[in-house]
């Protein structure tokens, strides 16, 4: 049997070393170039959309602080007399949030690796990218009032309206990570005999599943916030007892509400992150 020859582990040598660098210095005219193409696209854009923004008013931040000034006054002397209801309306919130993350997160973990190109085929990705780019495209106060008209007002419209949209962020996010893996282990996998499937469970997953998790903490810190808003429409949680204070102009009652609410943003972010830097 003749003897494999060994595999040449040695550096380039000089010649490829010059073809490599004359490589790069052709590269580098391009690449400025493309930067400075890019940059120039972008400050067309802002100048054209300075007017439609409004950006001239600007000056009003300055010229009008006083009206914002009294307004925020009424801001200054919480109310905390209902506490305990502000305080079950926000864990109601936080578990709308909970409930449709955990949702999303089971529904992007396939449709994320359907989306992947080394995973799928292109027939199968660019069905399911199509499909994932209307979910993220559609703001969570517009699934929930198709929710609303279904299943009626409450919690359950706000946790799918999150499900929904945080579903096609995530698939996005996952695939992304999918196709930055190493390609190592899986053909490591592969070398055992092992199914596509197996590849996928083996091979890719246990790579990409610190990241995954870190995207999921990330999107129950803002599905947290996002809940809020939800519950102004309806869709059950603190907002409706906000935007009632705030028509009423109870600024008192708004003020304790919004402290609460950042209280419980925080203490959610700072879990989060504490999870996260075990994780990465």
């Amino acid at each position: 049997m003749d003897a494999q020859e060994p595999l040449d582990l040695r550096s380039p040598g000089a010649g490829e070393t010059a073809l490599a660098l004359d490589a790069r210095k052709a590269k580098a005219p391009l690449t400025s170039g493309f930067n400075f193409i890019l940059l120039l696209i972008v400050v067309i854009a802002l100048a054209i959309s300075f007017g439609p923004a409004e950006m001239g008013k600007a000056s009003l931040l300055v010229t009008d602080a006083g009206n914002m000034g009294t307004y925020l006054s009424g801001f200054l002397s919480p109310d905390f007399g209902q506490w305990q209801l502000y305080l079950r309306e926000i864990v109601i919130t936080v578990q709308i949030a909970l409930w449709g993350t955990f949702l999303a997160v089971a529904a992007a973990v396939p449709f994320g690796l359907l989306a992947a190109r080394n995973v799928a085929p292109t027939w199968v990705v660019q069905p399911v990218r199509r499909l994932m780019d209307l979910f993220r495209s559609i703001n969570e106060l517009v699934i929930a009032t198709i929710f609303i008209v279904a299943v009626g007002l409450g919690p359950f419209a706000g946790v799918m309206a999150l499900a929904v949209h945080t579903t096609g962020v995530l698939a996005k996010l996952f695939s992304e990570a999918v196709e930055a893996i190493e390609p190592g282990p899986v053909e490591g996998v592969r070398a055992t005999g092992a199914s596509r499937l197996q590849e996928v469970v083996w091979g890719v997953i246990p790579q990409v599943l610190p990241l995954w998790t870190s995207f999921a903490l990330y999107r129950f810190e803002s599905n947290a916030r996002s809940s809020t808003v939800l519950g102004i429409i309806g869709a059950g949680g603190i907002g409706a007892l906000l935007m009632q204070n705030i028509r009423s102009f109870n600024y008192e009652r708004t003020a304790a509400i919004v402290i609460l609410m950042v209280v419980a943003v925080v203490i959610i972010d700072n879990l989060s992150q504490a999870i996260r830097k075990r994780l990465i």
